[in-house]
């Protein structure tokens, strides 16, 4: 006989206008996760979108954009979620002193953790580190990085971004840290995210749709009808 703890019935509750949110693969709750300040994450929505951000089944944001950080752009993220965010804090253009006082900034506006850029210094990772007690999270998107002077400068977490290498990545970084921190993006299939998460990273970024794509297919039902 099944009992009720081994059937794991998961009760589920929709609103009515709710009912329409993005959910991310379903494949993503097979990684174990990152357990940051009592909270566990397994999915990350990689977008900026407000109205994506509040219309997801992801555990957190990571807000990260091709423009100079601004702490109102933070502020409305964080504002807008109702998951942790994820704010990415420059590295690339930006550089120097304003990354770390951005970083801070995130912090005092509630973000979980900072995002900098690959081409961020050690030497800024190691300030922004010495500044703030929210993770920091730095991006990798080569074989060739050092990751052993990433970690030894500060960084929380890596965000493993190397496009098709992705996996090739995680697995040469798990295989020196075993237990390291590594968040990483999963590809586009269900196939992809699984390689990813067997080659050892810990959560999976996943981009959403754009809203503008969702709204095309909505239209098209709308003109069934």
């Amino acid at each position: 006989m099944t009992t009720y703890k081994e059937a794991k019935f998961i009760p589920q509750i929709k609103g009515t206008l709710r009912n329409h949110v993005i959910e991310v693969p379903a494949v993503i709750r097979n990684c174990g996760g990152i357990n940051i300040f009592g909270k566990r994450i397994k999915s990350l929505l990689f977008t900026t979108d407000v109205a994506l951000i509040r219309n997801s089944n992801a555990d957190a944001i990571i807000a990260v954009y091709p423009f100079t950080p601004q702490p109102i752009i933070t502020q409305a993220l964080v504002m807008s979620a109702d998951v942790p965010v994820f704010c990415g804090v420059g590295g690339g253009i930006t550089q120097g002193k304003r990354v770390v006082n951005l970083a801070m900034d995130a912090e005092f506006k509630g973000a979980m953790g900072v995002v900098v850029n690959a081409p961020t210094s050690n030497e800024v990772v190691k300030k922004i580190r010495a500044t703030i007690d929210i993770p920091v999270i730095v991006t990798v998107i080569s074989e060739d990085e050092d990751i052993a002077k990433r970690i030894e400068a500060g960084a929380t977490i890596l965000n493993v971004s190397g496009g098709k290498n992705t996996v090739n990545i995680v697995k040469n970084i798990r295989k020196r840290f075993p237990e390291f921190p590594i968040i990483a993006t999963g590809g586009p299939t269900e196939e992809s995210i699984s390689k990813t998460i067997q080659a050892g990273a810990n959560a999976i970024t996943y981009t959403p749709p754009s809203s503008a794509s969702i709204m095309g297919d909505l239209m098209d039902e709308y003109r069934k009808e």
